[in-house]
């Protein structure tokens, strides 16, 4: 189903749950660090250039972005979080509107939480995964930047970080974890896979 994603077109930024899409289809939501490498995963996915804007200041994009796919299927763009030039109060007022989406919208099939894999699990990662555990949404971890380590290291990293998901939060509902590249392209595949799983495609 490459093609679904390469179909994907910007829909609308939303700047309060308020404005979001009517409560209908399938949607998948990427959320991660202002400088994880979240939009270039999502411009990497739908084989695009610019769909998801990269900018050279990290946490300049405040707003819930929708993409459309196709047949109310969507791929939705979290605002980055934990980066210090995002003024505290703005911080947390996204981070409660975040709360309620994660815990209110039906349509919301699962989360995908993008972390560079040098420097994974910060705490409001976990905090996030933790409120996916709560209300039962399936998580998945993309570690990004794979390419920035050896082979071995990522390797490693994967091994822990699958071992701390499943302690921290056991049973069916650990989210899974995989290695990803924008530049190499590593993990295409198997994020796409997990991606048509999700949306029913």
């Amino acid at each position: 189903m490459t093609i679904l994603y390469r179909q994907a077109r910007f829909l609308l930024g939303a700047a309060s749950l308020a404005q979001l899409p009517p409560d209908t289809g399938r949607e998948v939501a990427f959320a991660g660090r202002s400088n994880a490498g979240k939009s270039s995963a999502l411009n990497t996915i739908t084989d695009q250039r610019s769909l998801a804007r990269i900018s050279k200041t990290p946490g300049r994009t405040q707003q819930i972005n929708y993409f459309s796919l196709m047949d109310d299927l969507y791929l939705v763009d979290l605002p980055g979080y934990g980066y210090a030039r995002v003024p505290s109060r703005v911080s947390m007022r996204w981070q409660r509107e975040i709360s309620r989406y994660l815990h209110s919208r039906q349509s919301l099939q699962a989360l995908v939480v993008v972390m560079d894999c040098r420097h994974p699990l910060k705490d409001y990662d976990l905090q996030l995964l933790g409120w996916c555990f709560e209300v039962r949404l399936p998580a998945h971890v993309l570690l990004s930047k794979a390419d920035k380590v050896s082979r071995g290291a990522a390797a490693s990293i994967l091994q822990q970080v699958s071992s701390e998901l499943a302690l921290s939060f056991p049973g069916e509902l650990s989210p899974s974890a995989q290695l990803f590249s924008s530049l190499k392209k590593t993990g295409l595949d198997e994020i796409r896979t997990r991606l048509d799983s999700w949306l029913n495609v």
